[in-house]
């Protein structure tokens, strides 16, 4: 992991503003990039109305569909069609109602094999959008990451004391006991590999773990994501500590 060469932190009036501007901003990375623009995708509340945004007219009408590639960082192993996966949310938010080819969706199989088996096809999926089985810290992965933190300063599915924590090599793993359900999660090399992280938070309940991830807190999963390109945190003002640009 490598430290960020910029990290930023947005703080805005509310949920709903945030979502609106992250939006904006994603469609204007996309319109600026030229090429294959690929977005790492998260999954949870606060995305959803980032996601739902994505898709009216103001935006969908202007974003290069075209040319975008959508993955996830994680996902609950569990059927597309079930409401607790994160592919399903963003195909119900945004990806059903806009012109995006079947061929640029990327999502992580979690039916006809194992956990494990679904993290390594995932891994391949990227490394053939890649072109390339190791990483480049010059040619990022992805264009945007989107991600979220849970309560106990989770991200992806990378959770505190796991061994997926300290995976240098896969892209990829499953993550088996810690949940309900298995997960498949994207590990740090994958995470960091992009031009842009954003973690996206909401909610007076993540102001503390949010702090503490902003502050370096070694013990929670969040605080080691080291990207690349930027890192940045859009949060609403309930979940920030202050000292942040409110919009």
């Amino acid at each position: 992991m490598t430290g960020a060469a910029l990290t930023e932190c947005r703080a805005f009036e509310s949920a709903e503003t945030l979502a609106q501007t992250v939006a904006e901003w994603i469609c204007a990375l996309a319109q600026a990039s030229g090429r294959d623009f690929a977005v790492c995708l998260s999954g949870g509340s606060t995305p959803r109305q980032l996601y739902e945004r994505l898709a009216t007219l103001a935006i969908a009408s202007r974003f290069p569909w075209n040319r975008a590639h959508w993955f996830w960082g994680d996902e609950r192993f569990v059927p597309h069609d079930n409401p607790d996966n994160n592919y399903r949310m963003a195909h119900d938010a945004f990806l059903s109602r806009v012109p995006v080819s079947g061929d640029n969706v990327h999502a992580i199989p979690t039916e006809g094999l194992s956990p494990e088996q679904a993290a390594a096809a995932y891994e391949t999926t990227l490394k053939r959008f890649y072109g390339a089985d190791m990483l480049a810290p010059d040619r990022p992965l992805f264009d945007v990451t989107l991600l979220g933190i849970g309560d106990n300063g989770h991200t992806a599915s990378l959770f505190p004391g796991q061994p997926a924590l300290q995976e240098a090599r896969r892209w990829a793993v499953a993550t088996v006991g810690v949940k309900s359900e298995p997960r498949i999660t994207l590990t740090y090399p994958a995470l960091d590999s992009s031009r842009d992280v954003a973690f996206l938070a909401t909610g007076e309940g993540k102001r503390d773990v949010v702090g503490r991830a902003r502050a370096g807190d070694r013990t929670i999963p969040a605080a080691m994501v080291r990207p690349v390109g930027r890192l940045r945190w859009f949060l609403d003002r309930a979940a920030s500590s202050g000292g942040t640009d409110v919009r």
